[in-house]
């Protein structure tokens, strides 16, 4: 799978080591369990047991990882209730398509279908990670976009796209300066209607409103539809804790 732009002065497609490029899993997840006996202890204990299966097999199970090696693979996610009509939301990295294909359905047998009701989106990850200013600071939050190239973007030349491209460099570079560290980007369209997904990691909502308004600043919408999510990053195994007893 190609790339569907090419590299500029922020983001390289060449994977970091000469690592092959990973899969990327994205889950939204909302609760469903409200009555008593749909969801226990005993799924969760399940789910988390599948999740050790997965760091075991490869997978990249917290964002931290993605920047910092040497930190835990205990899972992490975003816990975006106060903003969203969702609960959770989530980005993995699993070591190809079918493991991470495989690896959700384990999850979902385990007892995750039973408490949440889930969007799960895979691609390929296409560029490498960026590191921002305090890159190894240990950030609180996290901030997810998705987006698809829209018709203005399909009737550009390929000169008014790479123009773009460098343009949209002014305000990653404005991120980066920011704090922000960026886990490259991976592209969803194989499967999704989503052609990419950009994953951060920020200090606070603070950070990413100010970082969107660089982007407004030098028409980075024009030719996308965007969809963004913001949460606190909250180990996995306390967010889908048993609604009951």
């Amino acid at each position: 799978m190609t790339s569907l732009t090419g590299d500029t002065d922020v983001f390289s497609s060449a994977p970091p080591s000469g690592a092959a490029p990973k899969a990327s899993v994205m889950f939204v997840a909302t609760r469903q369990d409200e009555l008593p006996g749909v969801y226990g202890e005993e799924h969760r204990r399940a789910i988390l047991a599948v999740l050790d299966e997965l760091a075991a097999e490869g997978w990249t199970l917290s964002l931290r990882r993605v920047f910092d090696p040497e930190a835990p693979n205990a899972p992490r996610a975003l816990d975006t209730g106060f903003t969203h009509t969702h609960d959770i939301a989530g980005v993995f990295e699993a070591p190809d398509l079918d493991s991470a294909i495989s690896g959700t359905i384990r999850l979902e047998k385990a007892g995750w279908a039973r408490a949440f009701r889930t969007e799960w989106l895979m691609g390929v990850k296409e560029f490498a990670p960026v590191m921002g200013k305090g890159a190894l600071t240990d950030h609180g939050w996290s901030f997810l976009a998705l987006w698809e190239w829209n018709d203005q973007w399909c009737e550009a030349t390929s000169e008014e796209r790479t123009e773009y491209d460098f343009e949209c460099d002014i305000a990653f570079k404005g991120d980066l300066a920011l704090g922000v560290n960026i886990a490259g980007r991976h592209r969803m369209d194989w499967s999704h209607s989503w052609h990419h997904l950009g994953a951060w990691e920020i200090d606070g909502p603070d950070t990413a409103d100010a970082a969107i308004r660089g982007h407004e600043r030098v028409a980075d919408f024009k030719f996308t539809t965007s969809r963004h999510i913001v949460g606190r990053l909250a180990p996995l195994a306390d967010l889908i804790a048993p609604r009951h007893a």
